[in-house]
């Protein structure tokens, strides 16, 4: 296992928040809680008189200053379009701040709960707002934000664990043939889905990043994550449990979704073929962070023999998933 290094955020505490948003013209009341983040760290902050507010300190050197402007811009634009997202503050004209070397940025809190995801109304719901969001999304381009890109970034993740000594010896040889047979069928299934049109995403829309409100519906958050792709991209992670339940599932999202725009049945082959790449992500984002003491504490199982031996499994899952026929409705 790599060394570790100093961690990005050895410098920020709770001083350094509550400094950071006085700085903005707010006075704290003292209250400070910090919220369920790993990648950036986000703070409840109570405030004197008003409202708590949501602080983002985002995480040195992972995005450009243009692209963290991209995703805020994003934001606004959805707002602007009536969808329900939650949008940085303006403050002083701008969503983007500074303190002592860190980005921020600041949101009003938002209460709500995880979406009823066995619930068909629910679901053809969040389908007919993910359709009106990519309405928007399909309107202009991102310059900035990342972009999926096929097999190349599964090449690169599974290169990259390879070269910085993650895998273990003893399952190294059979890595390599596991990861050589997803990247063939990976590029398989990507052109099984034909010239599928790439558009400004949610990029990480999974049930964590919903927040149901009674009366009012779904309200989309964290949009850190935003980028360009495939619509299936911002639909496939709200699906879970056997095929039949997946396509039910599936059924209600794309009612629901065309009823705004219409959805490209081919982009279905690349259900498997996005869970693989999250999957080869998430093994490769947990191994770039782990000199941050908030990853050891949080994921203690990450990085054991044991871990990697069911991460292959979990690849191997693959392998026999994207070699089924893909979900079809």
């Amino acid at each position: 296992m790599p060394a570790p290094v100093d961690h990005p955020y050895a410098a920020l505490g709770p001083g350094q928040v509550l400094d950071a948003i006085e700085a903005l013209g707010f006075l704290p009341d003292g209250r400070f809680l910090a919220l369920n983040s790993y990648e950036n760290r986000v703070y409840q902050v109570g405030l004197e008189e008003a409202a708590p507010l949501v602080v983002k300190f985002y995480r040195p050197e992972r995005w450009s200053d243009e692209a963290i402007l991209e995703e805020h811009a994003w934001c606004e634009e959805l707002v602007a379009a009536e969808i329900p997202v939650v949008p940085p503050m303006r403050i002083n004209g701008r969503t983007l701040h500074w303190h002592e070397g860190f980005r921020l940025a600041v949101y009003e809190r938002r209460g709500g709960r995880a979406p009823a995801l066995d619930n068909p109304e629910v679901r053809l719901r969040l389908g007919q707002f993910l359709a009106r969001i990519h309405t928007v999304g399909e309107a202009a381009d991102f310059h900035h934000r990342p972009a999926i890109r096929e097999t190349g970034v599964a090449r690169d993740h599974r290169d990259w664990l390879l070269q910085a000594g993650w895998i273990p010896v003893h399952i190294q040889e059979a890595y390599r043939g596991v990861t050589d047979h997803l990247l063939m069928l990976l590029e398989a299934r990507f052109a099984d889905a034909g010239a599928w049109r790439a558009i400004r995403l949610h990029g990480d829309c999974h049930a964590g990043n919903i927040l149901w409100r009674d009366g009012e519906g779904p309200h989309f958050v964290d949009m850190d994550d935003c980028l360009t792709g495939p619509a299936l991209q911002d639909l496939w992670m709200l699906l879970s449990g056997e095929r039949a339940e997946r396509t039910e599932q599936l059924c209600d999202l794309l009612e629901g979704y065309e009823q705004f725009r219409d959805f490209d049945r081919r982009e279905l082959h690349l259900i498997e073929a996005l869970r693989t790449l999250r999957i080869m992500g998430y093994a490769v984002w947990l191994a770039r962070r782990w000199h941050d003491p908030a990853f050891p504490q949080a994921f203690p199982w990450f990085g054991s023999d044991r871990y990697w031996e069911e991460h292959l499994l979990a690849l191997r899952e693959q392998v026999a998933a994207m070699e089924e026929p893909p979900l079809m409705v």
